[in-house]
């Protein structure tokens, strides 16, 4: 969404959520190289849980790698609670969890260990032929889990494609998928002459979670002659997943082509060090550099606030400079367009000690990673890591966690960016988890538009969280090139921009951040 300011979804950030009733349409112009996996889904508190979908951009020509079919295999969360439960414990005060997630479905479909049999309980089917090259196309759907998953006596996988960009081919005998990332791996199927059966299991299980939950679906062959039946959940596991590989594909990850733009070391005009703080009291708050979102910030959109000039001012690129990359003031990160800056994100201990791990999302343009390690980033250690590599661009990768626990607000782990700022506009950089997200979540009330109200409530939750972070890219010409007048309808809550049964939306098309 980096060519359409308005429309990125993060209601926090680039615009009002869509009322209940409405409806908001997109129309995605789709450029040269963007050609990949992505899933789409909602940016509002727990909804994503079920609220999302795959998004396939296809090759307008021949794709890269040889393969006769592909399938998509979508992973996502089940949890013992409605979303409306889950939200309310994650802000109470008390805290009270979500739980773990009781089944990590595939394609929508799954038995939860121990279940009993049930029609309405099948295990996802991904049906393939004998002697063919299929492409994978994995999609880390999942509100809660990262998950190892690997396919029973098929350990020769071809990862060829990670978050939406193609990448030089890396060998791998199973894969490590977490909220939001998405990769693609090639497959080639059994000769029938070697099959002794038709039916294989894929095993997906959890990591890095209390208690580890463990699910399946079915590899299945057909072809003249083969019988599938009705597999369940198996009492005994057919295979042993490794643990966590901390820094799985670090460095590993190649573009697959030569990327003229990438930008060097020497380019590198100052790097930005967010450090994430879980924050425990009655509740529990996730923050980043000390600069949660709560109750009445924002009251309403940034980049709307900027067009208004209502409530918050532009944020100071001299303010942010000398206060570690972010402006005290409107706790956002601005950044100038044309700069080369390395973001680093660095876990630490919580109140308690604890550690987590997050996967680290970012809108717009994707970025450069740089890889991850244990302690406190050092920029000139890992400059040899990563001397001669092609890096690939990513849009959501892996902060991980070296230990259960350590000493409350010490440095213990990291994850590295760089990216050449290019695109003008106003976007978020958060955890994918869907519980971290809500964690300090704050709504506001709408009193410009009343009359849009839902079971007699007119609070929006405009989730803006501790785990999140909005950075303003470009100067106000840069970023407010579009005349106020032609954009009116996104500038209120259910703007004419929004349909609903009785009324269609106004159109308003850009090209970059320009109208046509």
């Amino acid at each position: 969404m980096a060519v359409s300011p308005f429309s990125d979804g993060t209601p926090a950030a680039s615009q009002w959520p869509i009322p209940p009733k409405h409806f908001f349409d997109y129309e995605l112009e789709t450029n040269v190289g963007m050609a990949g996996t992505y899933f789409y889904h909602s940016h509002i508190g727990f909804q994503a849980v079920t609220a999302a979908g795959p998004l396939i951009v296809e090759d307008s020509g021949p794709p890269p790698y040889h393969y006769n079919e592909e399938r998509i295999i979508a992973l996502s969360d089940v949890f013992n609670k409605t979303d409306g439960q889950i939200e309310s414990g994650l802000q109470a005060s008390p805290f009270v969890w979500s739980g773990e997630t009781a089944n990590v479905l595939v394609n929508g479909k799954g038995q939860i260990e121990g279940s009993s049999e049930s029609p309405n309980c099948d295990l996802a089917s991904i049906d393939v032929e004998p002697d063919k090259t299929y492409r994978f196309r994995l999609i880390g759907g999942t509100a809660l889990s990262f998950v190892t998953l690997a396919f029973e006596d098929h350990d020769q996988l071809v990862l060829i494609e990670a978050d939406g960009a193609y990448t030089k081919p890396v060998n791998t005998s199973y894969l490590q998928i977490g909220s939001g990332q998405r990769f693609s791996v090639l497959l080639r199927t059994k000769p029938r002459s070697e099959l002794t059966k038709n039916q294989f299991f894929m095993q997906v299980e959890t990591r890095d979670r209390p208690t580890m939950t463990r699910s399946f679906a079915v590899l299945n062959y057909r072809y003249k002659g083969a019988k599938s039946k009705r597999l369940s959940t198996p009492h005994v596991p057919p295979m042993t997943l490794p643990p966590t590989t901390l820094g799985w594909l670090d460095y590993k990850l190649e573009s697959l082509h030569f990327d003229p733009s990438f930008p060097l070391t020497a380019e590198v005009t100052r790097r930005v060090i967010i450090r994430t703080h879980q924050m425990i009291t009655n509740t529990i708050v996730w923050m980043q550099d000390n600069a949660p979102w709560f109750e009445t910030f924002p009251s309403e959109p940034y980049l709307v606030s900027l067009y208004k000039n209502d409530s918050i001012e532009f944020p100071s690129y001299e303010r942010a400079i000398a206060n570690n990359g972010i402006d005290p003031v409107t706790r956002a990160f601005p950044a100038n367009i044309g700069e080369v800056i390395e973001i680093v994100v660095q876990n630490t201990g919580s109140d308690s000690g604890a550690l987590d791990i997050h996967p680290f999302h970012a809108h717009g343009s994707h970025y450069y990673d740089l890889g991850s390690g244990n302690g406190t980033y050092d920029p000139v250690t890992n400059e040899k890591n990563i001397d001669g590599v092609q890096l690939a661009k990513r849009d959501t990768t892996m902060l991980y966690k070296y230990g259960e626990t350590t000493t409350p607000g010490l440095n213990m782990g990291w994850r590295a960016w760089r990216l050449r700022v290019t695109e003008p506009g106003v976007w978020m950089i958060h955890c994918h988890i869907l519980q971290h997200m809500i964690m300090g979540k704050s709504t506001f009330k709408d009193s410009e538009s009343p009359d849009l109200v839902f079971n007699g409530k007119t609070d929006i939750d405009l989730d803006m969280t501790g785990m999140q972070t909005v950075w303003v890219m470009g100067n106000e010409s840069e970023i407010m090139t579009v005349p106020a007048d032609d954009i009116q309808g996104y500038l209120v809550y259910g703007g004419n921009v929004y349909g609903n049964e009785s009324f269609d939306p106004s159109s308003v098309h850009f090209k970059g951040n320009n109208m046509r």
